[in-house]
């Protein structure tokens, strides 16, 4: 009884849900009916705007054509000119040049030349991801990250005795029972580098960047001088304005930026401790550029930085304070460097100063303080000369004095020691020829000198490092670039050291180096 009550109520609900379905389709196709319409209105618009356009182009063909004509019946009734005198006019008009068709608008390509050219568009833009895919270093951000290096394989062949037979900074005595010459080959100089672009901060760009090696060293292996230790050479943080720099990190020396041309010595700068002042130096800066004019501009720079004076770690891997970051503040730098364009590229001259308090304990004070100034200057002929010059005090940090600041009278730390700063004098200089895009010539030479005078103040000095009283270099080289990323080197390095008591000792080295860069 209860479903036969209930039969007409859901009659009625079926009625109303088909004439709904049917109202819902009259909609659609009244809206599908109304876009068709709106369409074929618009291609007859195209059509006729197709048509007006065929009749403009009919019109100007016919116009051409008349000129065309009146042109050819001018040239008929006048005498034919010949192009120069000694030419005659030719018998016989040559045949008309057939030109290939090309699409216009009267003239649209075939459905064949369409599908073509779509085709091998497609297989270029696939060809550019691809090769992109291949080239990105992901990250774990969205910002974009470049990697970079070298893998250096060094070949050497030294002749007397050095401090470090891959890249010697100066000669030694050669010992008793050791060999008077040796030779070995490193991969330890390869260099592996990452960069990454930051955002957008107060309108400068941002960027960082990170270098390392394997040079720091050896582990305690079987053959472990193959087995170079992972070394940090550069970390910072760039912020870059429109002619302002902010540069946070460890970084090259901003006060000394150039060093000789080489690819036989990356771990070291080439001729360091023997006139080139270096360092990669935890430092804050701030760089400013003045445009003067289209080819002159001043750099300024100015920061602060760590104040090292050239100690080694006593008692690692714990980090104690050097005398110089015991004095409790920072070194002080400034440059100003002026730019200027000659024979297309950048003649450059520029002059900087240091200063840094060192405390060597029981009350003795170094004021450390230097002058420099540094120059690159393009010739004629392909060369081009640059190089280095300083003077200063207690600048063992940056390598002056052999890398030592003061000598004492007994062993460091007794409180009876006296500590006397080293003055020190040098420099370097470079004479580049560039023979051709792909190969160039280098020749530079370079000294590092501590004052006699302070040398011999005390009766038997002591230091931290060996005690020496100079140090030279020489440096004869050439690269060879076959291909961008390829470059083949030969280089002679020459190094005479002497000791406080005037004896002197020499090394050569030969250096064959293949590299890859990346």
């Amino acid at each position: 009884m209860v479903v036969v009550l209930l039969m007409p109520t859901a009659f009625a609900w079926a009625q109303q849900v088909g004439s709904g379905a049917s109202e819902t389709q009259s909609a659609a196709m009244s809206a599908a009916i109304h876009d068709l319409q709106q369409q074929v209105s618009e291609l007859r618009a195209a059509v006729a705007e197709v048509r007006s356009e065929a009749a403009q182009y009919r019109a100007e063909t016919a116009q051409l054509r008349k000129e065309l004509q009146a042109t050819r019946d001018q040239l008929a009734t006048e005498s034919p000119v010949p192009a120069y005198p000694n030419q005659t006019a030719p018998a016989e008009a040559p045949a008309a040049v057939q030109v290939p068709a090309s699409p216009s608008p009267l003239r649209p390509a075939s459905l064949e030349d369409r599908v073509a050219s779509l085709e091998e568009s497609t297989q270029l833009l696939n060809g550019k991801i691809d090769e992109q895919y291949q080239t990105k270093v992901a990250s774990a951000s969205r910002y974009r990250v470049r990697l970079s290096g070298i893998v250096l394989m060094n070949l050497f062949d030294n002749r007397g005795a050095v401090d470090n037979q891959d890249f010697p900074t100066w000669a030694t005595p050669v010992p008793m029972a050791g060999p008077n010459g040796v030779f070995g080959a490193t991969l330890r100089q390869s260099e592996i580098g990452l960069e990454v672009f930051g955002p957008t901060l107060a309108g400068a760009k941002t960027s960082g960047e990170v270098s390392a090696d394997f040079s720091g060293g050896f582990p305690n292996l079987v053959n472990g001088v193959t087995s170079g230790l992972f070394r940090l050479r550069t970390a910072d943080l760039r912020l870059d304005w429109d002619q302002t720099s902010l540069v946070i990190g460890q970084d090259n020396l901003f006060l000394s930026p150039l060093s000789p041309t080489s690819f036989a010595s990356l771990a070291v700068p080439s001729l360091s401790y023997a006139g080139n002042l270096w360092g990669w130096i935890p430092q804050v800066r701030v760089e400013h550029r003045f445009d003067l004019s289209e080819n002159d501009k001043i750099t300024l720079q100015a920061g602060i930085l760590d104040n090292l004076d050239g100690e080694e770690p006593y008692f690692a891997p714990e980090n104690q304070p050097s005398a110089g970051e015991g004095a409790g503040q920072p070194g002080y730098g400034l440059r100003t460097a002026w730019t200027r364009t000659v024979f297309g590229q950048p003649m450059t001259f520029g002059a900087a100063g240091y200063y840094a308090r060192q405390a060597w304990g029981f009350g003795h004070h170094t004021d450390g303080w230097a002058g420099m100034t540094d120059w690159q200057i393009p010739l004629p002929a392909r060369l081009s000369l640059s190089g280095e010059f300083y003077r200063g005090f207690a600048i063992g940090g940056f390598g002056g004095a052999l890398g030592r600041s003061v000598l004492f009278s007994d062993q460091p730390g007794l409180p009876g020691t006296a500590v006397h700063g080293l003055n020190t004098i040098g420099g370097w200089s470079q004479l580049k020829f560039k023979a051709m895009a792909k190969l160039e010539f280098n020749g530079g030479i370079g000294v590092d000198s501590p004052y006699a005078k302070d040398l011999g103040t005390f009766n038997n000095p002591q230091g931290y490092l060996p005690f020496l009283a100079q140090n030279r270099g020489a440096v004869v080289n050439f690269i060879y670039r076959p291909r961008s990323n390829l470059l083949f080197s030969t280089e002679y390095h020459r190094l005479r050291t002497f000791s406080y008591e005037s004896a002197s000792w020499t090394a050569n080295q030969v250096n064959g180096v293949m590299g890859i860069l990346f």
